[in-house]
């Protein structure tokens, strides 16, 4: 007890968390904000089949996304470890692999994305109204794909650096174009849900443009220049290639878990799979803010490690931990006590507002549960650990998936109460590691960096 309590008297890391996880939670805010945007616009029209549409389409497109969201979470660690050793070649190298990993992804997804998207749809089984708007809105978000890819890896590497100030403009501005965008193409235009998704691509070509700017200003910091022969070289690719390949597979497990639910909701009715879709958007919510605090944990982490500060890496694991706790506490209560003014805020379709006030428990639950997944993520993520947070996710999706089964009697509840033990079961598999690694002092052994420039 003495250590926590020295460490949450210690100010200076209090402000260096700070620093990072404020405009971290600003940014991560203004992605389901966008959502939130979405659901509000499109769910004052007249008709379910529309929101649910949106739900639809805009989940089959995050799962293209977030699928590859190791660009982002693999770029911060490796940058984070790089700019502890003060090292300005490896930093250019690590950028510039993340932009070409982003734009060859690109292109393979999209060249997935059609038919797949066709089998998931049949999957679901939705009304020929909803399959045919999902459809539509899929389809043209598919052009800001490439942007949305490469904003990932700009905004890694820039959390790497300890720059939280670049991915704050660049998500704030996606934000604010999508908005605005989405009032007039939508409500001014009426081009309905296709003027959603239109917002959409033309705000996240907006945010990869900035951040390209951003990234070339804050080189200049660091003294360096890139070896273009090492990025010929397998050997340097392969510890980058490695982490990403792990998170590849965890977040893909992650995304299986809310394609299910939201195949699953299909099945129920729109009116539910709307419902459900207003509620993650809670959950989006909750999980962007304290994923700031986690944010920060990684490039702080990553600092330590890669200066080898075992007293700096104890003190932001016991600072980002407490504040992590305050604010998952503070969620609860704001959808114990305000979700039902939450929800009426994002839709006036009275069967909807019914499906989601059921349910709503369940929400105020998520954050006390989810928390610590978050937080131990960027512990694992700054410390490149990617494999144990792969098989972390794999146990937790493996032991729920009988209980999901088992509970499908009962419906939508059923379905979240299966939601909610993946996650609790997510956050005990990390601790599990997490403990094992501490136990055996692991987490300052001797790993590859990621831009090692290796000799002929």
């Amino acid at each position: 007890m003495s250590a926590v309590r020295d460490a949450w008297q210690h100010a200076p890391t209090h402000k260096r968390v700070w620093a990072l996880a404020a405009p971290m939670i600003l940014s991560n805010l203004s992605v389901p904000l966008v959502a939130l945007v979405d659901s509000a616009v499109i769910g004052h029209l007249p008709h379910a089949h529309q929101l649910a549409a949106v739900a639809v389409g805009g989940s089959l497109y995050t799962l293209l996304v977030w699928t590859v969201g190791f660009l982002r979470m693999g770029t911060t660690g490796f940058s984070a470890q790089a700019a502890g050793r003060n090292d300005g070649g490896a930093l250019r190298q690590i950028l510039l692999q993340g932009l070409l990993l982003g734009g060859l992804l690109a292109a393979l997804l999209i060249g997935l994305a059609l038919p797949l998207s066709d089998a998931a749809l049949k999957l679901m089984n939705p009304s020929v109204q909803l399959d045919e708007l999902a459809r539509s809105y899929l389809h043209i978000r598919l052009f800001g794909l490439p942007a949305a890819l490469t904003t990932y890896a700009l905004v890694g590497w820039l959390l790497g650096t300890q720059n939280a100030r670049g991915p704050l403009a660049i998500l704030l501005t996606i934000s604010l174009i999508n908005v605005a965008l989405d009032l007039l193409f939508v409500l001014g235009l009426q081009w309905g849900v296709a003027g959603a998704a239109w917002a959409s691509v033309i705000a996240e070509w907006s945010g990869a443009l900035l951040g390209l700017y951003l990234a070339r200003r804050a080189l200049r910091a660091y003294a360096g220049s890139l070896d273009w022969a090492a990025l010929r070289r397998w050997i340097n690719w392969r510890p980058l290639l490695a982490v990403n390949r792990d998170i590849f597979i965890r977040t893909l497990a992650l995304q299986a878990v809310f394609f299910l639910i939201t195949v699953q909701g299909a099945r129920l009715g729109d009116a539910t799979v709307a419902a459900n879709a207003l509620l993650l958007n809670g959950l989006l919510l909750t999980a962007h803010a304290l994923d700031g605090l986690a944010h920060a944990l990684e490039a702080l982490c990553g600092h330590a490690l890669g200066a080898r500060d075992r007293t700096a890496l104890r003190r932001t694991l016991i600072v980002a931990g407490i504040w992590s706790l305050l604010a998952s506490v503070a969620f609860a209560l704001f959808f114990l006590l305000g979700g039902h003014w939450f929800i009426r805020l994002q839709t006036n379709i009275e069967g909807v507002r019914e499906a989601a006030f059921t349910n709503l428990p369940y929400l105020a639950l998520l954050p006390l549960i989810a928390v610590w997944s978050y937080l131990l993520d960027g512990l694992f993520i700054g410390a490149t650990r990617a494999r144990e947070m792969r098989d972390a996710m794999l146990l937790a999706l493996l032991l729920s998936l009988p209980l999901a089964w088992a509970l499908q009697p009962f419906g939508n509840q059923g379905l979240w109460l299966a939601f909610l033990s993946f996650m609790g079961l997510r956050s005990l598999c990390l601790g599990g590691y997490a403990y094992r690694l501490t136990r055996g002092d692991q987490w300052f052994a001797l790993r590859s960096s990621g831009a090692t420039h290796a000799q002929p």
